[in-house]
């Protein structure tokens, strides 16, 4: 059986080695248990009695997911949950022996990527923890993904994040070198160097660039 659950979760989850399921549980026994059934499959745990001492610890940076207990001694765990994503950006997973349809409902509004019953099947968390670290993982990628984007952001001139501006909000050439008062070859020039700049492979990958730039805040330059 646990050969089963094991090869079920290495064929789902690249990388295990590289993750880290934090739990966070006042009863010793349960910790132990689910130290036992993540480390079973290849998982680093990482084991917690409170959620200050969770918020105490320095993270490393590498993908990971948390399994909370709803009712913890001091601050439960629906209390705590979001200023526990908010300063860790994990996504969590709750666990509870004593689960209704409201305490539910607002953990899934809080964000909670899954809610598990105790006693659970080792197979239902394995799932549940696969899937979240799956997440995790995606929304590091992201993340570094645009921070290497704002980077190349930052190499433009004045000049040539106005043109990406305005590229950004669907403006033709010569829209754009009538609104910043240039010739349409100087703008041409200018899109040129920012499209080199931000690496970008074709003109429709740079608008794609300057679109997420946009969306996101980050991009300066030119009113509508």
């Amino acid at each position: 059986m646990q050969a089963k659950v094991m090869n079920t979760v290495a064929d789902k989850s690249v990388g295990a080695l590289e993750s880290i399921v934090y739990v966070v549980d006042d009863d010793v026994e349960t910790r132990e248990s689910l130290s036992a059934l993540f480390r079973s499959v290849g998982f680093n745990v990482e084991l917690f009695d409170s959620v200050p001492k969770l918020l105490a610890y320095r993270m490393p940076a590498t993908p990971g997911c948390l399994v909370l207990d709803v009712r913890l001694k001091g601050e439960s765990g629906l209390v705590a949950h979001n200023r526990i994503a908010r300063q860790t950006g994990l996504p969590i997973i709750f666990m509870t022996a004593h689960a209704d349809v409201e305490m539910c409902v607002q953990a899934m509004k809080g964000g909670a990527v899954d809610f598990i019953e105790k006693p659970f099947r080792g197979q239902r968390m394995l799932d549940a923890v696969t899937t979240a670290l799956a997440s995790d993982r995606q929304r590091r990628e992201l993340d570094q993904s645009f921070e290497a984007l704002r980077c190349c952001y930052e190499s433009l001139t004045r000049r040539e994040r106005d043109v990406m501006s305005l590229v950004a909000k669907g403006r033709l050439n010569k829209q754009i070198a009538a609104e910043m008062n240039l010739s349409e070859m100087t703008i041409k020039i200018h899109r040129m160097r920012a499209m080199k700049k931000m690496k970008a492979d074709s003109f429709a990958d740079f608008v794609l660039k300057a679109a997420t730039l946009l969306k996101f805040d980050a991009i300066k330059g030119a009113a509508v």
